[in-house]
C-alpha cells in the first residue's frame, strides 16, 4: 500500500474514532448540550471536517492538506470547505473578525486563539467540544487535538470568537446564487422548448403553447370553394 494512501486511511480512522467519542453521550462529554440547535449542525460538520484532517503535515504558509497547511490554513480551509465563508490569511486577522466569546460560552465550530509566538492571537485552533481543539501546531509537526485544560494552553489562551452570523450569510449568498443559476437555466430551458415547439408546429408559427390556432381560412380553387 502506498505511503500516502496508509497515511489518509490512519487520518480518516482516527477522525472517525474521535467523532465517536465525542458524538458517544458519555456524561463526560456534553457536546450535544453545548450546541444549540441552531447553527449546530454547521459547527459539527466543521469539527467532522477538521477532524478528516488528522495527520496532515504542518506547512508554515500551508493552505492545502495535500502539501500541508498551518494554523490558518487549517482554519480557513475547513471553514470555506464546510460554509464557504472565506476567512482572512492570518490568524491576528481573524481574531478581528467574528463575535467575541468567553470561554465557558464555547461550541463546537468556534475558533479559539493563543500566544505562541510572545504576540496576541498568533496562533489559532477549531473548537471539538469537551474542552478539545484541533489545531497545526508548528514545524515538524502535524494536525491534532489537544485538551484546552493542559498547562501551556491554558497560559497563552487569548480567547475566541464564533462566526455564526458570517457562515450563515455565505451560505444564504452560496444559496441565492444557486437560486439564480437554476432560475437561469430553467428559463433557457424553457425558451429553447418553445422554440422547438414552434418550429415542429404543421402551423408554421403556431405556437402549441396556445390555446387557439389560427383561424382556418377558405381557399378558393377555381370556381371550387374549398376548405382545409
Amino acid at each position: 500500500m502506498p505511503s500516502s494512501t496508509g497515511s489518509t486511511i490512519r487520518r480518516v480512522a482516527t477522525a472517525l474514532g474521535l467523532a465517536l467519542v465525542l458524538w458517544s453521550g458519555s456524561p463526560a462529554l456534553v457536546l450535544a448540550e453545548e450546541a444549540p440547535a441552531r447553527g449546530s449542525n454547521v459547527g459539527r460538520e466543521l469539527v467532522l471536517r477538521a477532524l478528516s484532517l488528522l495527520g496532515v503535515d504542518y506547512r508554515f504558509g500551508g493552505n492545502n492538506p495535500e502539501t500541508g497547511l498551518d494554523c490558518s490554513g487549517l482554519v480557513r480551509h475547513v471553514y470555506k470547505e464546510v460554509s464557504g465563508l472565506v476567512l482572512p490569511r492570518r490568524s491576528e486577522e481573524i481574531s478581528r473578525a467574528g463575535e467575541a466569546i468567553r470561554r465557558d460560552q464555547l461550541r463546537p465550530g468556534d475558533l479559539v486563539f493563543f500566544n505562541t509566538l510572545r504576540r496576541a492571537f498568533s496562533h489559532v485552533g477549531i473548537y471539538v467540544g469537551d474542552g478539545r481543539f484541533v489545531h497545526a501546531p508548528s514545524t515538524g509537526g502535524e494536525v491534532r487535538v489537544e485538551s484546552l485544560s493542559t498547562g501551556y494552553w491554558q497560559r497563552r489562551f487569548n480567547g475566541a470568537r464564533r462566526f455564526q452570523a458570517e457562515v450563515a450569510s455565505a451560505e444564504e449568498s452560496a444559496f441565492a446564487r444557486a437560486a439564480s443559476g437554476f432560475s437561469a437555466g430553467a428559463a433557457s430551458g424553457a425558451n429553447a422548448a418553445r422554440s422547438k415547439s414552434v418550429a415542429d408546429s404543421p402551423w408554421g408559427l403556431f405556437d402549441r403553447s396556445s390555446a387557439t390556432p389560427p383561424s382556418l381560412v377558405p381557399v378558393s380553387l377555381g370556381a371550387t370553394p374549398f376548405s382545409p
